[in-house]
């Protein structure tokens, strides 16, 4: 079957993201723009992913857990998990691994964890935007060792990107796909799978029904499995 997709959104949580970025306006916008599924792959963390779990049910729309991580290099990767459990299991392990610095609200903006009603609960204290102290090549092989797929996200912007951060894609990198920017050029990558997402942090921002996925059905297993596993195709026309 053909699934429209936007698998790299953030929500509240995130201090770039907007605060109207909630889990069930996330959810209401992916249904209203026609999306089959969404992830949210908020910076570092995966505290809003039980109440988007609860939203998206409501919805009717599949949610793919997953977390953007910041590597020590400055390169954004994105995480994707079979089930929210595994991604707060990860979550937790990494949160000792960012930098003690405080968030300062005035500054980076809030940090958010809700509940599946949009009512806030907490309120992340440690900036979740700072470098992991773990390269790209350690957390992708940890991604991998816990059984989730790692996907450097849009490796074409010149902001976070791999290819600008690095130069290069390392060749023993354990990914199947990458993300990219379709505004931008982006080189041959030795026949990884390319993806596009919209990165939103606005609730306008979210893609439309544009860009269909070829899964099986519409499960996690069969999402999550097509960005395991990779293919030639271009998912970014």
């Amino acid at each position: 079957m053909r699934a429209y997709c936007d698998l790299h959104i953030h929500s509240c949580l995130s201090p770039c993201s907007d605060e109207m970025m909630t889990p069930n306006n996330i959810a209401r916008m992916a249904l209203l723009k026609g999306l089959d599924a969404i992830a949210v792959t908020d910076h570092n963390s995966a505290k809003n992913l039980p109440a988007l779990e609860i939203a998206c049910g409501r919805a009717g729309i599949l949610l793919l857990p997953g977390l953007e991580l910041n590597t020590s290099e400055e390169v954004h990767l994105l995480a994707y998990f079979p089930t929210v459990k595994q991604a707060l299991d990860f979550s937790e392990e990494i949160h000792p691994l960012l930098p003690p610095i405080p968030n300062r609200p005035d500054l980076f903006g809030e940090q958010l964890v809700m509940d599946g009603d949009d009512e806030v609960i907490a309120r992340e204290d440690v900036l979740l935007i700072g470098a992991l102290s773990r390269t790209l090549g350690e957390l992708a092989e940890r991604i991998g060792a816990l059984g989730g797929a790692a996907v450097p996200a849009h490796v074409n912007r010149g902001s976070n990107g791999l290819l600008n951060a690095l130069g290069f894609l390392p060749p023993d990198l354990p990914v199947a796909a990458v993300e990219v920017w379709r505004a931008l050029p982006c080189p041959d990558l030795g026949g990884l799978m390319k993806l596009h997402s919209s990165d939103a942090h606005r609730l306008e921002d979210i893609l439309e029904r544009e860009i269909p996925f070829d899964i099986p059905e519409l499960s996690v297993r069969a999402l999550f499995d097509f960005i395991k596993k990779g293919n030639l195709h271009d998912h970014t026309l």
